[in-house]
This record gives structure tokens, sequence and C-alpha cells, in this order.
């Protein structure tokens, strides 16, 4: 469903992707992980076009990304969901307003259906009967389930999500993973996640990729990559420091 071929992306003079080749397929469950600053985000931008290669070739569904015009491209973005970092809710609208935000910018339909159908994906994600409360009145974790409630109002065929579980505590976050499986396997969907988190890529992916120095240095099932004898890959998800860190003087 998606591909990059040689993708390369520079900003001033920091080239961030140097080569990127990677696959995903229809109904896979791809994590990409990788340190901070390694790019990370900038592969999930050109997955939705927000960004376009310097160099090399972004596929959808066989259709490349640049070629597009912006209305084409909009017309490809709504089969996208998205889940960002910071749930990115809007606080002056209900919760239903906020899930069905989509809806009411690319449907015709009216605010009693869109209203509908919100309360039918906040029930999905485990939040029945609170779609006239106001997002300053929701916890973090309950901020992110209404972020995914309208991440899937539009029946995506691709779900995009950017660190999920970034600011949870761990019984929240393991939550929020159950609700990433479960969508992936009710809805049939392709999902790309990016994340820090190791636990959570072990248990949401299929598949793991892993972004160092620009490009995807090792892909492969959860336990593959547990087993990899790669040194880098070995030390990041192990969660090792290279060295010994100095603060204030000491040695730690």
């Amino acid at each position: 469903m998606i591909e990059f071929h040689e993708v390369h992306k520079s900003f001033g003079g920091k080239h961030v992707l140097q080569g990127v080749n990677l696959q995903v397929e229809k109904g896979e469950s791809l994590v990409i992980i990788g340190g901070s600053g390694s790019g990370k985000s900038v592969l999930l931008k050109h997955i939705i076009g927000l960004l376009h290669p310097d160099l090399g070739q972004v596929l959808i569904n066989s259709k490349d990304l640049s070629a597009l015009n912006e209305e084409h491209l909009n017309e490809m973005r709504k089969k996208f969901g998205m889940l960002f970092q910071s749930s990115a809710l809007f606080d002056s609208m209900q919760v239903w307003e906020n899930v069905g935000f989509g809806l009411k910018r690319h449907t015709s339909l009216s605010d009693k259906e869109i209203r509908e159908i919100a309360v039918r994906k906040l029930k999905m994600v485990g939040l029945a009967g609170i779609e006239s409360v106001m997002p300053s009145e929701l916890s973090g974790g309950m901020r992110k389930r209404v972020g995914l409630a309208r991440a899937i109002a539009m029946e995506p065929e691709l779900l995009l999500y950017d660190e999920p579980t970034t600011g949870l505590d761990p019984i929240m976050a393991d939550a929020i993973n159950d609700l990433i499986k479960k969508m992936n396997e009710k809805l049939n969907v392709t999902s790309v996640t990016i994340t820090h988190d190791m636990k959570s890529a072990f248990k949401i992916a299929d598949t793991i990729a892993m972004l160092y120095n620009g490009v995807i240095i090792e892909k492969g099932s959860p336990d593959s990559i547990k087993k990899s004898q790669n040194p880098i890959v070995r030390q990041f998800v192990e969660g090792r420091a290279e060295g010994p860190i100095v603060i204030e003087g000491i040695e730690a």
C-alpha cells in the first residue's frame, strides 16, 4: 500500500532522509522506531503528502504523491486517519464536534447525522456518553481516545499514529496499545506508527523498521527485532546509553 523508493529529504544543510526504501503491505501494522531527530516524523509527513522528496518517490496504492495536484491529494487524504501526539483537539468544540470535524468538512451530512456517527465511534474507543463534554474536562488518556475516534470517523484505509503513548502513564499507555490493536483488527486497516516506546512497538506491530542516519537499517517481525545482532538496533531496543554520561563533573 505504501512504497518509499530511495527517498531523500534535506532541510538547509541537514540531510534527514538519505535514501529510504520501505514497503508497507495492505492490512499490515508497521511500527517505525528510531532516536529523537532520526527523521521519523519527516517520514510520516511524506506519507500524508505534507512533504515531498527532494529525490525519490513515495507511492500510495501505486500513485506517486508528488505527481498529484492539491485536489487529488486532498481526495487521497480522505482515506487517511491520524492520531496526533498531542491529540490536537479543538478546545472550543464539544467532543462530538471534534470527532466529526472531517465529516463536517468533507461530506454533506447534517449535524444530527455527524453526531450519531461520532457517538458510535466514541463507543468503539470506550467513551460512551461523553459526546457533549468539552476537551478541557478530559484526562490525557481520554483525549487520546477522542483523537482516535476522530481518526476512524471517516472509515479510513490507512491509520497513522504519531507517538500514541507519549505523556501517558503505563496503564493508560497499555490501554491505548490495546485500542490500536483492536482498531487494526476490527477495521482491517493498514497502520503506520512512529514511537520511542518499545513495549508499545512490540505489542502493536506486525513489522518493525528502524530508521537510523536517514535510512532503514533493519526491518522484521517483533521477534526478529528482539533477536537482532545489529548493535545499533540492540542498543535502542534495550535502551542502553552508548557510554558513560557526565553530569556536572560526575560520571554515571
